[in-house]
């Protein structure tokens, strides 16, 4: 099937709703941004990836220009929605850190609707953080809603690389834009029903590919590592020239690794 779409508002089962794109012919991906950012993160991946693919993206809730939560949510419960707005029984699920966070717990609580996943920078449910003096700031920021404070640990920490590399202004515009709406949109996400998915990676079925950025957080690549480890089959790479903005940090690179995996 080949679809062009114009962007669409896709309802939520509480009320919401979600800003979506789809474009592109071929096997059905979704793409899954990271918190703080929204889909403008997959820009440079888009087109390539839909010249073979059909290719879907949103903004996750509160974020980008989908709508701010005034009540419990899922998110995936959300992405639960996306596939079932566009008629998709299955579909392979590409994710970065929240995103694939996401991904993760979804293929777990409905392993029949993944053809494959694709981890980007991931993090994972479960996972017990290292203290350290920046995180816990980015932590205290995020509780007491300091979104200036946020909005520069966010590029501190997770955009290493800084404005001049690759991305780097877009990178800063999706942050500023929103800081706010992310610690909104956070105290309101809820816990899935078992989501802890780290002790149960060894369940997942779905082929998956694991990437990360030499220039990340080290403990996305412990993460990393984990979940080559613990999930059957998962094949890993580490991407020399990016950070935890990947997808606009080295988009070429992705984007062949992406084709070389999904079905």
């Amino acid at each position: 099937m080949t679809t062009d779409s114009p962007q669409v508002r896709i309802p939520t089962p509480d009320g919401g709703r979600l800003r979506a794109e789809r474009s592109g012919a071929g096997s059905p991906v979704v793409l899954l941004h990271g918190a703080g950012m929204d889909s403008r993160l997959w820009d440079a991946v888009v087109p390539e990836l839909a010249r073979h693919h059909d290719v879907i993206r949103y903004d996750a809730r509160g974020l980008g220009g989908s709508t701010s939560p005034g009540k419990p949510f899922s998110d995936v419960e959300d992405l639960r929605a996306v596939l079932d707005h566009f008629g998709l029984r299955q579909a392979a699920l590409v994710g970065l850190s929240m995103g694939g966070e996401t991904a993760l717990d979804f293929v777990l609580a409905h392993p029949e609707r993944v053809t494959a996943l694709a981890l980007v920078g991931a993090s994972v449910s479960g996972h017990v953080w290292p203290q350290s003096p920046e995180l816990s700031a980015y932590a205290m920021a995020r509780r007491e809603r300091e979104t200036a404070t946020l909005a520069e640990l966010e590029l501190t920490i997770w955009a290493a690389m800084g404005r001049t590399a690759p991305g780097g202004e877009l990178i800063e515009t999706m942050v500023a834009a929103n800081a706010e709406r992310r610690v909104v949109s956070e105290q309101h996400c809820v816990v899935s029903t078992g989501r802890d998915a780290e002790p149960h990676l060894g369940d997942i079925t779905a082929p998956t590919l694991v990437v990360h950025g030499h220039h990340d957080h080290p403990e996305i690549a412990v993460i990393a590592e984990r979940l080559v480890t613990d999930i059957p089959g998962a094949r890993g790479e580490t991407i020399p020239d990016a950070d935890h903005y990947l997808p606009l940090r080295t988009p070429e690179r992705l984007t062949e690794l992406l084709l070389s995996h999904l079905p």
